[in-house]
């Protein structure tokens, strides 16, 4: 695989309900990156599964199944459901599924489309095995009762019925599955910028993140005419 060294390339990792998404789509926008929010490739082979009459993994359906795959389909309401999301949760850990969304990730990150500057990718292990080399790595967290709380309104929003309680058990178990992982565990690249989230709001979390992309663009371009 061809990489191109001249286009951003921005990692985002976190726990649930971190501010992820919406940080990196704040960030795309901004500097006309592709965007991939990686989880939802998880969740668009556990809807795949979840469809499936016996709702077992069949890698040969999932490969058809990838190969049809589109930017478009991700955004599938279906993908955000409680049943996909805990077959995601339990199909994430399996390898073999790793290495065959790892290499749609790595696709594109550093081959996005020529209208795009480049790729911000979020998830649990961009900055560490997805993207290693990304010019900026940032690691977002927040308090359990923070995540639990947004993701209980974002439930709301999209007419999922559930209660704080259960989401706040749920996030917190996810929690434990991602981080004790035997592959792809969730952790902060050695070399990430840490932000907590808890005590920043949309706006101030994208303001300290945008500061550090500001300096790489700076550092990049110094790179690129030195260059030439």
């Amino acid at each position: 695989m061809k990489k191109k060294v001249n286009k951003l390339r921005v990692a985002i990792d976190g726990p649930a309900a971190s501010g992820k998404n919406t940080l990196a789509k704040q960030i795309a926008k901004k500097y006309k990156l592709l965007h991939l929010d990686s989880g939802k490739l998880y969740r668009y082979f556990a809807l795949q599964v979840h469809q499936s009459k016996d709702q077992k993994v069949n890698y040969i359906k999932l490969k058809q199944a990838l190969k049809k795959l589109t930017l478009k389909k991700l955004t599938d309401k279906r993908l955000a459901t409680e049943p996909v999301t805990k077959i995601a949760s339990i199909i994430s850990k399996k390898i073999r599924i790793r290495q065959m969304l790892k290499n749609v990730q790595h696709d594109l990150a550093y081959n996005p489309p020529k209208k795009f500057k480049g790729s911000v990718l979020d998830g649990r292990d961009i900055g560490t095995v997805i993207m290693p080399d990304a010019h900026v790595k940032v690691y977002l967290t927040a308090s359990l009762n923070v995540r639990a709380v947004r993701r209980y309104k974002e439930y709301k929003k999209m007419g999922i019925k559930t209660t704080l309680s259960k989401v706040k058990s749920d996030i917190k178990n996810r929690d434990y599955e991602d981080t004790h992982r035997k592959i792809s565990s969730l952790k902060p690249a050695k070399d990430a910028v840490l932000l907590d989230s808890s005590f920043y709001n949309t706006k101030a979390a994208f303001a300290k993140i945008d500061e550090v992309i500001r300096n790489e663009i700076k550092l990049l371009n110094a790179t690129k005419h030195k260059s030439l």
